[in-house]
């Protein structure tokens, strides 16, 4: 099968009308009577180098989407270009070699690694399993790669509970890079971590990227992580991307109602450009019995009837291409 796509115009990853639903089952018969949109047409790209933000509400669908372009979930419908190859019809062979150019930074430092196994093995694995590279050779990549996220080398013979929050997730950092991968996604990697622990690995994670030239998709709920981090930001909502901007002009001006309700809630002190946090009234609809309009209507303050019945499309702003929202009342 011929999975190579010859123009990518310059972007090294495109997500393209990505679809991820679960089927929702009920009866002796576990018949379908509906499903989760858990992903609703998704579709974005993130140039070399760069640091991609997606952001929203907890079960948003930010990484369903991850875990949709490696192929860790049954994808519905859409196309995931990396570097010219389409993963999604990628046969076993190139999938495993994709994944040599990908990799997951996990949210959770604790569960992530495995108990059992020394910080060695842990961070070498991938080694082993991709480059076939063993003892000596193995330890030594261990090593180099432990001293770039500012451990020292003697962790290598040691187990992770014997590490604080912020170490272990140093660890996990050292195994997504221990490929020299491409593309790296990082799925809330700072949310389990305390406060004055967060900027460490932030910083970690800038200084990286410019050492080895890293891509990133960066997922998170936080928005000032987001603003610190990302060059361009895309916010889902009900599994769709409702905004997406550069990161400077959707802080500077968020245009879709939902934007500026998460971004009047971001915590600052004395600033008198903040605006007043807005609290949005009304419920989140029903996962599976989404209404056919938009889905931010029930909360909207701006919803007028012809927004129950219409979903509209994410658009650019008048003189403004890169600024693309979906919503009628802009």
């Amino acid at each position: 099968m011929n999975t190579t796509i010859s123009n990518n115009n310059g972007f090294l990853l495109k997500v393209d009308d990505l679809k991820t639903y679960f089927p929702v089952k009920k009866g002796l018969m576990r018949r379908t009577v509906g499903y989760i949109k858990a992903v609703d047409g998704v579709s974005f790209a993130i140039k070399p180098a760069l640091t991609f933000g997606l952001v929203g509400e907890s079960g948003c669908g930010k990484t369903t989407v991850a875990r949709s372009i490696l192929r860790l979930l049954p994808v519905t419908s859409g196309k995931v270009i990396f570097d010219n190859t389409d993963i999604l019809a990628a046969d076993k062979k190139q999938l495993k070699d994709i994944r040599r150019h990908i990799s997951l930074i996990f949210q959770d430092p604790f569960g992530s690694l495995n108990p059992r196994m020394t910080i060695g093995s842990i961070i070498g694995e991938p080694l082993k399993v991709h480059k076939k590279i063993t003892g000596k050779n193995l330890a030594e990549q261990v090593c180099l790669i432990l001293s770039k996220v500012g451990l020292s080398p003697d962790a290598i013979n040691r187990y992770p509970h014997e590490f604080s929050g912020g170490q272990r997730q140093r660890i996990g950092i050292a195994r997504a890079l221990i490929l020299q991968p491409k593309f790296v996604i990082c799925d809330e990697p700072v949310s389990a971590l305390d406060v004055s622990i967060q900027s460490q690995i932030l910083n970690l994670l800038k200084d990286l990227q410019d050492e080895f030239s890293l891509t990133y998709l960066f997922i998170a709920h936080d928005l000032a992580v987001v603003q610190f981090s990302c060059d361009v930001v895309a916010v889902m909502y009900m599994g769709r991307i409702v905004e997406h901007a550069p990161a400077n002009e959707l802080f500077n001006n968020p245009l879709h109602p939902y934007t500026v309700a998460l971004m009047s809630a971001i915590p600052r002190i004395k600033d008198p450009n903040r605006q007043r946090q807005q609290r949005l009234k009304g419920e989140v609809p029903d996962i599976i019995n989404q209404p056919a309009g938009c889905p931010f209507y029930p909360r909207c303050p701006y919803a007028k009837d012809s927004c129950l019945s219409d979903n509209p499309p994410l658009v650019p702003v008048p003189e403004r291409p890169e600024h693309l929202v979906a919503c009628r009342h802009i």
